[in-house]
């Protein structure tokens, strides 16, 4: 009998406080019999009041099913399951319930933003923060407490002395004027009939922080500090009290002199008023609030998981450098915060300071440029002890330099009393990759590591120095990589709503999403090719990945918006010839304070970006079912495809830029219009790569592109060329370094050990990791072949003296794997296909297989790659 998960409900992991109100249902099938199929689904949607909505229909979908139902009422809470039918008729047994509960509607508000009246120097580094506090009296008979919060900066709030939820960084970065996200707590537990008391901490985060570089920016989105809150109660006679924000809470200083996303939290343990957010606390010596200003129709819902910690590190090795400083080695970059727990004095300060690397033996700070990264906690003195962790700030490091420790810092690091804590967008987990070679299996758990790090709340770059921005072009060519790795799939549609909001009215998309301002270079906001494609591209690998029709209806506009700017950039010739362009950014043989100067033409990028997104855009109008969209881009995309063939390829099939990433873009977006010179083209790519000595030569553009382009036109052997390469430039350079991440540069630490030169030196940013892509879907074989893996492709292609490789996928219709091992002049092969999809088993030298739901195994003869 077929089991059935519990509903998904749109792209939540949980779905209390959801803007939707008519949101959509997934369910996954396990345990079915062989060839089983459903015919049939019954949904039944139970009211806390016990009365039950039924829906019963004959159809075999089973993602994303539009609610059968009327839409949720603000704040109705409702528990979904689902049956499903199969072909003899029979109902499975009722899958689990899952929690649905709608947010608030804009009328549904009565809190106004809070925070302190004492006068703030708006431009200092040091503004001290603030904690706004109110008591209540809960009557008996409490049914049910939701608090719903957010803030101008950041927020902790605290009920009776106790900490609600265990989010981090909340409510997030948007684009602040226009979507301030507000976060959901059910609260019941935490209250009692009688008097108590509910508080927040604040911090200045994104809202009102240090942001940007070289120029320091702040109050970029408002000056003031605010908690915005409203706790309602329910009780058992149907009334509702609501207490929100407003002039009757106070506000007083809190022993958080300083936090800053770049420069890192600074805490006086001496200034805490203990039971401040318990009921009692005699707050006569505080003040009463200042209200703030918010459009509450720009109160929205998060349809990502918030930022938390996911993972706990203790200490490797503690170093004593050269020049007699403590430094503890975590043994891994990542990005998050210090934890300590400590003795000593009152009035003494121990002080973190963090870095990815060494050079020379101590800590090296330069590649962090104006980012302060240290935090200072100063004691209270306390007998028994004090255990610290930063709220407002994170860092990426994997070492620190500790000083200022009281009492044995070498027992004290075996004790454990010091403890990197890993925080970031908490994402589903869904893809795994494994191989005989160690170094692979490293590069990949470098991906893994350099995504955990850069998808805090967005979807960043370089978490260590002063940048950590939505950089558009990183996420446009990671984002096949980062939706096989975990489900990314409501954090990035909801990050694309920014994108649209942040876009100029001509079409122009922001080189990063939000917009901050930052030096000369990037002000005024300008068209750039891949950077800007994001807003056609992005939404196609979502709904590739996850099937969903909604993210192309959702950003249309804004992706038609983009390529009509293009067309009047490009004009009646079809080249994209003018403008500033980043080209192929980092390319290694570009200088180290010029990434954009690399081999390949920038505008031969540019007008290659511009085929490609018009044909997605004729693709994303066809899947809506706009024809007469479908049609015109379609017809550009064709003028765009010649105009680029008669500039930039010659008739003996050599492109104008004889450069690897020239090829990879021109084979990999179909640009070369006759199979001859797509052979030459092809062919040619594989000899630069052999002239390199099987060093890559692409950065951010071709990078992502050069491993498809090759083996897709026959050519897997120099994939595996370039992959197994160890000198530098190269993947396994990087892991041979020690690096546990993945670097900007190819080359961040040269050879001789010593940091890069070049300002822009991250040691932590995933766009080179784009190539874990094709170790998924090449060299173990799994990708999806339609929208949401409802059909998935088999093919794997061994190569490079690789024994075993094996991945698993959990597609939205359920885990989807594959392993092959090679024995003797045999290949084993396992898979595995879901129920509810098919898949197509496609092996070198035979003819493809078509494979129903479950677990299969194949043994065939190998065959030559048909290099």
């Amino acid at each position: 009998m077929p089991t059935v998960s519990a509903v998904r409900i749109e792209h939540h992991r949980e779905a209390v406080g959801i803007d939707e109100r008519t949101p959509r249902l997934s369910w996954v099938i396990s345990n079915a019999p062989a060839s089983w199929t459903q015919t049939g689904y019954r949904i039944v949607a139970r009211g806390v009041d016990g009365v039950q909505l039924v829906h019963e229909t004959a159809s075999d979908d089973q993602i994303l099913v539009d609610w059968p139902f009327r839409p949720l009422r603000s704040r109705e809470r409702l528990y979904v399951s689902v049956q499903v039918r199969g072909p003899d008729g029979e109902w499975s047994p009722t899958a689990p319930e899952t929690v649905v509960e709608a947010g608030l509607h804009a009328t549904d508000w009565q809190a106004w933003p809070i925070g302190a009246t004492w006068n703030e120097d708006p431009d200092a580094d040091d503004r001290r923060a603030a904690l706004v506090r109110r008591e209540v009296v809960i009557r008996d008979g409490l049914v049910s407490a939701r608090l719903y919060a957010s803030a101008h900066g950041l927020y902790e709030a605290e009920i009776n002395g106790q900490r609600v939820g265990d989010d981090a960084l909340s409510p997030g970065w948007t684009v602040y004027h226009a979507r301030l996200r507000y976060y959901t707590y059910d609260v019941t537990d935490l209250l009692r009939p009688g008097l108590n008391a509910i508080g927040a901490w604040l911090g200045d985060g994104w809202y009102r922080g240090r942001l940007g570089w070289r120029t320091a920016f702040r109050n970029i989105w408002g000056d003031d500090l605010s908690f915005l809150g409203q706790l309602e109660l329910s009780y058992a006679d149907g009334s509702r009290e609501v207490i929100p924000t407003d002039a009757s809470w106070r506000v007083g200083p809190s022993p958080i002199l300083r936090s800053g996303i770049y420069d890192g939290e600074d805490y006086d343990a001496r200034a805490e008023q203990p039971g401040w957010s318990s009921p009692g606390f005699d707050d006569s010596g505080w003040e009463g609030v200042q209200l703030r200003h918010r459009d509450r129709s720009t109160l929205v819902a998060p349809t990502s998981p918030p930022v938390r910690c996911t993972q706990e590190l203790r200490p490797v090795r503690l170093l004593t450098t050269p020049s007699g400083r403590r430094v503890i080695d975590f043994g891994q970059n990542l990005v998050g915060r210090i934890r300590i727990t400590v003795v000593g004095a009152a009035g003494r300060t121990v002080t973190l300071r963090t870095a990815e690397v060494l050079q020379d033996g101590e800590v090296y700070t330069r590649p962090l440029r104006g980012a302060r990264s240290t935090d200072s906690y100063t004691l209270a003195g306390r007998a028994e002890g004090e255990t610290w962790e930063p709220r407002f700030t994170f860092h990426g490091f994997r070492f620190v330099e500790v000083t200022g420790w009281p009492g044995d810092l070498d027992a004290a690091t075996a004790a454990g009393d010091l403890v990197a804590r890993v925080y970031h967008s908490d994402l589903e987990r869904t893809g795994w990759f494994e191989c005989s070679d160690l170094g692979l299996n490293r590069l990949h758990e470098n991906v893994v590591w350099s995504m955990r790090g850069n998808f805090v709340d967005i979807p960043m770059d370089c978490p260590q120095r002063d940048e950590r921005v939505g950089w558009t072009g990183d996420i446009q060519v990671f984002g096949p990589t980062a939706s096989f790795l975990f489900d990314v799939s409501g954090m990035l549609s909801g990050w694309l709503r920014d994108v649209a909001i942040e876009q100029l009215p001509d079409g122009t998309v922001p080189w990063y999403v939000p917009v901050i301002p930052a030096h000369q270079m990037w002000t005024p906001i300008r068209p750039g090719a891949a950077w800007g494609d994001v807003a056609t591209l992005l939404p196609w690998t979502i709904f590739e990945r996850y099937g969903d029709t909604d993210v192309l209806r959702a950003q249309f506009d804004s992706a038609r918006g983009w390529v009509d700017l293009i067309e009047r950039l490009a004009g009646p010739g079809r080249l994209w010839a003018t403008g500033f362009q980043l080209g192929d950014w980092l390319d290694p043989a570009a200088p180290p304070q010029d990434p954009a100067g690399g081999r390949t033409d920038r505008h031969l990028v540019a007008t290659a970006y511009f085929a490609h997104s018009a044909r997605t855009v004729a693709r994303m109008a066809e899947r809506i079912g706009r024809a007469d969209d479908a049609a015109r881009y379609k017809a550009l995309a064709a003028e765009v495809r010649a105009a680029f063939a008669t500039a930039y390829i010659g008739a003996d099939g050599i492109m104008t830029s004889d450069a690897q990433t020239a090829y990879a873009l021109a084979l990999s977006f179909d640009l070369i219009p006759d199979p001859a010179r797509r052979r030459i083209a092809a062919d040619r790519l594989a000899g630069l790569v052999a002239e390199a000595g099987n060093r890559i030569a692409t950065g951010f553009v071709g990078t992502p592109l050069i491993a498809g382009a090759l083996s897709e036109s026959g050519h897997t052997s120099s994939v595996y060329d370039l992959l197994l390469q160890r000198e530098c430039p190269s993947w396994l350079y990087q892991v041979d370094m020690g690096a546990t991440t993945m670097w900007e540069r190819w080359d961040a630490m040269l050879p001789d050990g010593t940091v890069n030169p070049g300002t822009m030196t991250s040691f932590n940013h995933y766009a080179l990791g784009a190539i874990a892509d094709w170790l998924h879907g090449t060299v173990a074989g799994i990708a999806g072949a339609e929208p949401g893996f409802r059909c998935i492709r088999f093919a794997p292609r061994p190569g490079g003296g690789l024994t075993h490789a094996a991945a698993r996928h959990r597609t939205p219709f359920g885990d989807a794997a594959i392993a092959w091992t090679i024995r003797g002049d045999m290949l084993h092969v396992e898979l595995t296909v879901p129920v509810g999809a098919r898949g197509i088993l496609e092996l070198d030298g035979h003819v493809p297989e078509s494979i129903g739901p479950g677990t299969h195994t194949r043994v065939v003869s190998r065959t030559a790659p048909p290099d």
